[in-house]
């Protein structure tokens, strides 16, 4: 039994570190995506940029918490 304990751990480690890269991968893109919509309109104060990196980061801290709250419930 402690055997089968052990081969659960590192899932969840495993589960972790895909969640830091996908809340990165998730802010990146959103900047970007920012970026590109500034330089379409042709805005001088970045506020695409600024509007979508924001909503990017609330995104991924919903989905951080979320998918926390779901590894951690699952014993």
């Amino acid at each position: 039994m402690a055997n089968q304990n052990n081969k659960k751990q590192p899932n969840k480690y495993i589960k972790f570190t895909s969640i830091a890269l996908q809340m990165g991968l998730t802010i990146y893109l959103g900047s970007k995506l920012g970026e590109w919509l500034d330089q379409k309109y042709n805005t001088t104060n970045q506020i695409y940029y600024k509007v979508v990196t924001l909503i990017a980061v609330a995104v991924a801290m919903f989905s951080v918490i979320y998918q926390v709250i779901k590894i951690t419930n699952k014993k």
